[in-house]
């Protein structure tokens, strides 16, 4: 088993090369051509068609799992052209390329699909509505490997973090040290997802997607929502995060973090105020339960607290 795992330098990536590594082979392939410690690796730039055409070519991948994205959400509003080239064209030209050659294809998208105006955790099968450039780009992206009729696992999580790379919690983490009280909106309500749960998860789903039949695995083609369980705002979050780190010693106290409301922080790009999103498909399919998002919080914060030590 072959698999071709394109931005293996991002915090999903990165936990990645080790949660697949006992499903087969896993080869890493990176924009720059560069693991962290400056490794080489193949080098994939899904906004170069020419780039991601060549990565496509250089094996017999049997698996592609695409941890590679346009993430910049404010910066997309300026670069919609881009964002939708990485995350939505490269996805057309990756499923074209699967269909032929009867290879999976594992994509990662996200709660911005939605426009955040639900009353409850939203479904696989829910209206779509993305606010904005980076949600519209993703979007294109579901659309684009649907229709173009591979095999295809598209796991929409949230609120994504870890312990490495550039994310929330690493933020609050730097503010806290920096500052004597942080400011953090609390009219937005998700369920932070770990890195590592979601490495973990696409473990077990591939694992179960290869030990099925031909009909068993067309059943489980198209869209599961991966997320923790629970919910918060992103006040709560870094509430929880700056309590648990002043615990662990990673900052020197549990500074305040004060509520503020969405238009009191405007930013270019508008986020759904409400992206819970239902885990029922993913645990009927395939057996795998979310776990509350404080377990995750604890995990990751122990994994520093044990780096710095």
């Amino acid at each position: 088993m072959k698999i071709l795992l394109l931005g293996a330098n991002g915090q999903v990536g990165f936990e990645l090369q080790r949660s697949l590594a006992p499903l087969g082979e896993v080869v890493a392939a990176t924009r720059s051509g560069k693991l962290p410690g400056d490794v080489d690796c193949l080098r994939a730039d899904l906004g170069d068609a020419g780039s991601l055409a060549r990565i496509l070519q250089e094996a017999r991948w049997d698996i592609v799992v695409n941890a590679a994205a346009y993430t910049a959400v404010d910066r997309a509003e300026d670069e919609p052209a881009l964002a939708q080239r990485i995350n939505g064209e490269a996805l057309a030209q990756i499923g074209a390329w699967a269909a032929r050659g009867k290879a999976l294809v594992v994509h990662y998208s996200t709660d911005y699909v939605f426009d955040g105006q639900g009353a409850r955790p939203y479904r696989e099968d829910d209206t779509t509505a993305p606010l904005g450039a980076y949600g519209r780009s993703k979007l294109a992206g579901e659309t684009a490997l649907r229709e173009s009729g591979c095999a295809h696992l598209i796991l929409r999580t949230a609120w994504v973090y870890g312990a490495r790379g550039g994310n929330f919690l690493r933020t609050m983490l730097r503010l806290a040290r920096e500052r004597d009280r942080l400011t953090v909106v609390d009219d937005q309500r998700g369920a932070p997802t770990s890195s590592r749960l979601i490495a973990a998860t696409t473990a077990v789903v591939l694992e179960r997607w290869l030990a099925g039949d031909a009909a068993r695995r067309a059943g489980y083609n198209g869209i599961h929502h991966l997320a923790a369980g629970g919910e918060t705002t992103w006040c709560g979050f870094a509430r929880a995060i700056v309590a648990r780190a002043a615990a662990a010693g990673l900052i020197p106290r549990a500074v305040e973090v004060a509520a503020i409301r969405t238009a009191d922080f405007p930013t270019k790009a508008r986020r759904p105020a409400y992206s819970v999103l239902d885990t029922a498909k993913l645990r009927e399919r395939f057996g795998v339960v979310a776990p509350d998002w404080t377990l995750g919080l604890d995990a990751v914060i122990g994994e520093l607290a044990e780096a710095k030590a």
